[in-house]
């Protein structure tokens, strides 16, 4: 018996592993500035992601955690990444990202995640999964 897929998720494609299997997506202004600001360490673990769309950079301010970034271009591929981004930190801003995913600590180490990696991410729209 399989596990079942998830439907909200970043699955790197080029190594065939999740990055996020509880993937959240910011893609509004207040949603965008607000990011993990607040959010528990012990509820943001493996798994968990937040898409931020659009997105060139990001920061950990007033967070209590640490987290990796991936940016992605238009095509959703590796174009930087971030490891261990500490509380209280502003990431490099890539003016050829068009989004940024925000993980867990160590996320990006664990799955092998590497520059010039596609990325498929699918979120929950209405009921039905949405394909970005």
């Amino acid at each position: 018996m399989s596990a079942p897929v998830p439907n909200k998720y970043a699955f790197n494609r080029t190594r065939c592993q999740y990055l996020a299997t509880r993937l959240e997506v910011a893609q509004t202004h207040w949603t965008r500035l607000c990011g993990l600001i607040a959010t528990d360490p012990q509820a943001f673990r493996k798994g968990c992601g937040l898409w931020i769309v659009p997105c060139h950079g990001v920061h950990t301010l007033a967070m209590r955690f640490a987290i990796d970034a991936v940016y992605l271009d238009a095509n959703k591929i590796v174009v930087h990444l971030e490891e261990n981004i500490g509380p209280w930190r502003i990431a490099p801003v890539r003016m050829h990202a068009t989004s940024v995913l925000e993980l867990p600590g160590n996320t990006v180490k664990a799955t092998g995640t590497i520059l010039g990696d596609e990325i498929e991410i699918a979120v929950e729209n209405t009921g039905t999964a949405k394909y970005a």
